[in-house]
């Protein structure tokens, strides 16, 4: 049964006292040149690549159109699809105030967290592709400019026999010396025969040495060849987590990612103080509220907020900003299309504490043909000149991999 979530009736998107439309806040007044601008249409397409990505197009009546992407999930289309009346006739240059305004008129359906956070994402990438193509100028130059004209990539590597040291030592080799990357991460949650209960999130001597042979085994083979990080995915208690990070502390860790839980930050800290392993966190979290006590509270030694679910690109430079007031820098976690890792290397640009985005879609051959431009060259992204994103989808290839029951965006 199809359903029409553009219609659905909340009281708390119908009144709010922090009313943030053009409307109400009397910003309706012309601004000369092409700047008078209203959008007219938002759409989505879910495309089926290593993830369900959610690509997003906001239309306007000058026929310029801005493309973003939502992280990947269920109801994310259905709720950039609640929020379209919300935006239809507003002013596309207005990004942070659109922001803004979205968060409240969805604060009764969940913008504090969660895929109403994403959702928002995706309008918000969409719209700075948006206003770059409007101003003439790209995406870095809407956030204050850049330090770097390119971004440092690291690759997130797999192998068939992930728990084998050796075969993820071979794909280590592998990707350095045939895709060209100097930075990889590999996964740390795997089996390791030891296992003796797979819910209480305790590691048995057995596992601790087996994990720590893993590390030593792809670090002493790619020694100064590539920085390597390791990913553990939320997995362990927090005294498992520090015996983890306390044997690799002798071997040469980029960082250890997500070696407890979420929800708790006060285990986190007490992981991240109690190690000299550098520990990275920050793809659970959302909008600059919940990663900036990541940060203040010092559990963190590198940040990852993941750009199209955290809150979009003005919400990765608020965290940005903070995190550089404590030293701490950014790797950009990052699941992908090339859509929002070009959002992602935009903001990279932009920022000084800027240390790699992630890619995690090596073994998907098709991967760059989403869009017209190339990507990713020898495990670097160029920082594009052009306005907006810099990328341009080509809709055949969208059409081509479409998830089932999906439709096309419309034509710009």
């Amino acid at each position: 049964m199809s359903r029409n979530y553009e219609s659905l009736h909340d009281p708390n998107a119908e009144y709010t006292m922090r009313e943030l439309s053009a409307e109400t806040m009397g910003t309706t007044g012309s601004r000369g040149g092409d700047r008078d601008v209203e959008i007219t249409d938002v759409q989505t397409t879910m495309v089926d690549g290593n993830f369900p990505w959610t690509l997003v197009r906001v239309y306007t009546d000058a026929g310029v159109v801005g493309t973003g992407e939502a992280y990947w999930g269920a109801g994310v289309p259905e709720l950039i699809e609640r929020m379209k009346p919300f935006v239809i006739g507003e002013n596309p240059l207005d990004i942070d105030r659109l922001y803004e305004h979205l968060i409240q008129k969805m604060s009764g359906e969940g913008s504090v967290e969660g895929v109403t956070v994403t959702a928002i994402s995706g309008i918000e990438v969409a719209l700075h592709d948006l206003a770059g193509k409007i101003l003439d100028v790209p995406a870095y130059q809407l956030l204050g400019g850049k330090y770097r004209d390119e971004m440092r990539v690291y690759c997130d590597c797999h192998t068939e026999e992930e728990a084998d040291p050796e075969a993820c030592a071979d794909e280590a080799e592998r990707v350095i010396d045939e895709l060209g990357y100097d930075a990889l991460k590999f996964d740390l949650d795997v089996p390791s025969g030891f296992e003796k209960d797979r819910a209480n999130r305790h590691l048995r001597p057995g596992e601790i040495r087996h994990k720590a042979e893993i590390v030593e085994t792809v670090t002493e083979r790619v020694k100064d060849k590539a920085d390597v990080s390791f990913d553990c995915h939320w997995t362990f208690s927090g005294g498992s987590a520090k015996r983890l990070a306390d044997a690799i502390e002798e071997y040469d860790v980029w960082w250890l990612e997500d070696p407890v839980p979420p929800e708790n930050l006060e285990v986190q800290e007490e992981v991240t103080k109690n190690t000299v392993t550098p520990i990275a966190v920050g793809e659970n979290r959302y909008r600059v509220t919940e990663l900036r006590r990541l940060i203040e509270n010092q559990a963190v030694d590198i940040i990852a907020p993941d750009l199209p679910k955290v809150g979009g690109m003005r919400e990765t430079r608020k965290i940005a900003d903070i995190a550089n007031q404590y030293y701490v820098p950014v790797a950009m976690h990052n699941v992908a299309s090339p859509i929002a890792t070009m959002a992602a290397t935009h903001v990279g640009a932009a920022i000084p504490n800027s240390l790699a985005i992630e890619y995690h879609s090596y073994e998907l051959g098709w991967w760059e043909d989403l869009v017209e431009e190339d990507v990713i060259e020898d495990g670097y992204i160029e920082v594009p000149e052009e306005p907006g994103l810099g990328v341009t989808l080509d809709m055949d290839a969208v059409e081509e991999h479409m998830v089932e029951g999906e439709t096309l965006f419309d034509e710009a």
